[in-house]
């Protein structure tokens, strides 16, 4: 029953963003049956995510967090990592927190940056209701303006996810970097954006700022990576991923 709920929200997410693109239904199909299949085979049934889906949608949060099965792939990474302290940027509602927060040992912690106050005021709310109200902080504010104050309490991170406005991913990663512990993971989702990444004459903010995260990625000397196409119940985009050395 959970899975069906959580496999319904998604797809009328799904047919909402479908409608600008050039996905046809039969991929769409595909896509979704293939998704609905592994996280009805694979995925353990999760109430708290359930209900922080719910909640976000009662709440009018667009639905535009990472899906089932690569909430999953965060928690697995993040466990097989053995990370203690996680830095997301880009709370929504908290469904990726809780995610990333499940994984982690009783010492963990996430630190979530999150800009609107209203999106926040859910989250916490959905990470009271998982219980991980002492392993998960939220900071409000711009995260160009909270990301100095982590430097500051002299915190550092085993595992950084970026999901948040993509024109600042650029300025997201230097931070990243100079937060990361050694060997830690950097994961950044919606970096394909249906394949527009590599239209060198986008207009779109978002993609020119994942252009250029990509190009500092290849400048970077410290960091190996690569980034992964998928499609699944949130159409068709990928994610980068990255070791700070």
């Amino acid at each position: 029953m959970i899975h069906f709920i959580i496999h319904s929200i998604c797809k009328l997410a799904l047919f909402k963003q479908l409608r600008n693109e050039g996905c046809t239904m039969t991929e769409l199909h595909v896509w979704q049956n293939v998704d609905n299949y592994f996280s009805d085979k694979l995925l353990p049934d999760n109430s708290c995510l359930t209900a922080a889906l719910l909640a976000n949608k009662a709440a009018g949060i667009p639905e535009i967090d990472v899906s089932p099965t690569q909430g999953r792939f965060l928690y697995l990474l993040t466990k097989l990592k053995g990370a203690v302290n996680v830095l997301e940027i880009g709370t929504l509602g908290g469904y990726s927190s809780i995610c990333l927060a499940q994984a982690l040992s009783k010492e963990g912690k996430v630190v979530t940056l999150e800009i609107n106050e209203d999106y926040a005021s859910v989250a916490r709310k959905n990470i009271r209701h998982a219980g991980l109200e002492e392993k998960i902080e939220i900071i409000v504010g711009p995260a160009l303006d909270t990301l100095p104050d982590l430097k500051k309490r002299g915190q550092f991170f085993d595992v950084i996810f970026i999901d948040a406005d993509k024109p600042n991913n650029p300025k997201y990663l230097k931070w990243a970097v100079r937060l990361a512990n050694s060997g830690a993971v950097i994961i950044a989702d919606n970096v394909v954006r249906n394949g527009a990444v590599t239209d060198i004459n986008s207009m779109d903010e978002r993609v020119k700022g994942v252009q250029q995260f990509i190009d500092l990625l290849k400048e970077e000397p410290r960091i190996e990576a690569t980034a992964i196409q998928t499609v699944g119940v949130k159409g068709y985009d990928g994610f980068v991923l990255a070791i700070v050395n």
